[in-house]
């Protein structure tokens, strides 16, 4: 078949023609919202099954993006749950395991230094707790440009402190708070103002909040939403968390942890409205989602948990392998390409975070990781799934976890032996009440192989098996 010259030329023009509107694509990169919450429970916003506690803006999101139903945290509690959501794997290879002011290594890159490359810039704001002042893990060492926020992870613990760190000349300094001011509102302004200074460039903005966790104080403006006509909790009888103790006094303490949702929840609203106002809106992934199960902490009680059914139908709080301490919310919003109201049942991990967010930023550099990307999950195409998912816990004794399609395992140690091994399958008990380790030890068997192939021995003392 004879083809002519213009017929070679046209099909030169049409190639070039898509090239270049992919190009126009690629440079239309959407800016990245990734929104943390400390110790929230995965049935504590309305949008997870919440009937106490108001949460319109979460709600909202959840409304214009898709929620998932089956993700999961890194770990049960903060450090090594953040570290695995910024470099990408679980416990077994992550270098912090645990909690306590253990920085991430020179040789660990993460997220942001990964979205560097891509000519993102990058703003860390609220809490950090991956590397202290003059560490390897400090934020100025691992890609941020910006940084206002908590460095050490007890300073996370109150809710008014008088000072915090910003990144200034290029390293972490300490400044003043104005007295009486409530951190997370200062986290939502600074959030807010490195917005303003980089809206015209592609940027990722990580959000940590110290909401919900303890301890349990809030401006007046948001408890009051949860108080009878006499001033007292609507959540009567409550006991009151005495003075004198690691954190401060409450004598509302269930009204409390729900104020500081809603508290929250409304600087969401506010940011989601900043937005809007800088019509940055259609073009803004966000996420949102917790580093951990709720709390038993500051005056909060098991009973309070089970009162609010903060976790849920699920079994477990945070410092749990259970599916309560490790299952969270998490909502991904992104006008015009996610399906909006939309519900997914995919797995997935924090781990996962790390290969999503590097592609949708156009990140072109290899990543060694543990997940993968959740890219065509969110726009609705045909998705890899992972083979199964791993974790490891060292306070309270060494702990393990793993959860294949729907069998889930729990490993616990007596020192350095294993003692016994928890089988379930979540298909038919979400809550873990029926223990089938007994009735199926060949899965058990299968499920300890993961766990010894996924465990490698830490490199750290606080990560020994002992």
């Amino acid at each position: 078949m004879k083809v002519s010259k213009r017929n070679i030329l046209l099909a030169v023009l049409s190639i070039a023609f898509s090239a270049s509107a992919q190009l126009t694509s690629r440079s239309e990169r959407p800016n990245i919202i990734f929104i943390l919450a400390d110790d929230l429970g995965y049935g504590d916003a309305g949008c997870y099954g919440s009937t106490l506690i108001k949460t319109p803006h979460i709600d909202a999101l959840a409304k214009n993006g898709m929620r998932f139903t089956q993700f999961y945290a890194g770990s049960t509690v903060c450090a090594p749950s953040r570290a695995s959501l910024m470099a990408g794997k679980h416990t077994g290879h992550n270098f912090i395991r645990g909690n306590g002011e253990i920085p991430l290594p020179e040789t660990d890159s993460i997220l942001p230094q990964f979205l560097h490359q891509a000519g993102y810039r990058n703003g860390m704001v609220g809490k950090w707790g991956l590397g202290v002042a003059g560490t390897s893990g400090a934020p100025e060492k691992k890609g941020w440009d910006f940084f206002s926020g908590l460095l050490h992870h007890v300073e996370g613990h109150y809710q008014h402190p008088d000072s915090a760190w910003q990144l200034m000349d290029q390293r972490s300094q300490k400044i003043s708070i104005p007295k009486g001011q409530y951190i997370n509102e200062w986290f939502t302004e600074e959030a807010i103002r490195f917005i303003d200074l980089k809206k015209n460039t592609p940027f990722f903005l990580y959000l940590a909040f110290t909401l919900p966790h303890a301890e349990l104080s809030v401006p007046g403006t948001f408890l009051q939403t949860y108080l009878n006509k006499e001033g007292n909790s609507q959540f009567s009888p409550e006991a009151a968390h005495p003075s004198g103790k690691h954190y401060g006094p409450q004598p509302y303490p269930k009204a409390a942890y729900a104020a500081m949702i809603s508290q929250m929840d409304e600087y969401i609203g506010r940011l989601m409205r900043h937005l809007q106002k800088n019509k940055l809106d259609k073009n803004t992934l966000i996420v949102f989602t917790s580093d951990n199960g709720t709390h038993a902490e500051g005056g909060r009680t098991k009973k309070d948990v089970d009162y609010f059914k903060s976790s849920g139908p699920l079994r477990g709080i945070k410092r749990d392998l259970y599916e309560g301490g490790i299952r969270e919310p998490f909502i991904v919003s992104w006008t015009g390409n996610i399906k909006a109201n939309s519900i997914n049942h995919q797995t997935g991990a924090f781990w996962d975070i790390l290969p999503t967010i590097s592609e949708v930023a156009g990140v072109k550099r290899k990543i060694q990781s543990d997940g993968i990307s959740l890219l065509p999950t969110l726009l609705g195409k045909t998705q890899q799934s992972h083979d199964f998912f791993y974790w490891e816990f060292y306070e309270g004794g060494f702990k393990q976890a793993v959860r294949k399609g729907n069998w889930k395992a729990i490993r616990f140690y007596k020192g350095s032996i294993p003692m016994r091994t928890e089988l379930y399958d979540l298909a038919s008990d979400i809550g873990e009440t029926n223990n089938l380790g007994i009735k199926y030890p060949e899965i058990v068997n299968m499920l300890e192989a993961v766990m010894d192939k996924e465990h490698t021995p830490s490199a750290h003392p606080s990560f020994q098996i002992k």
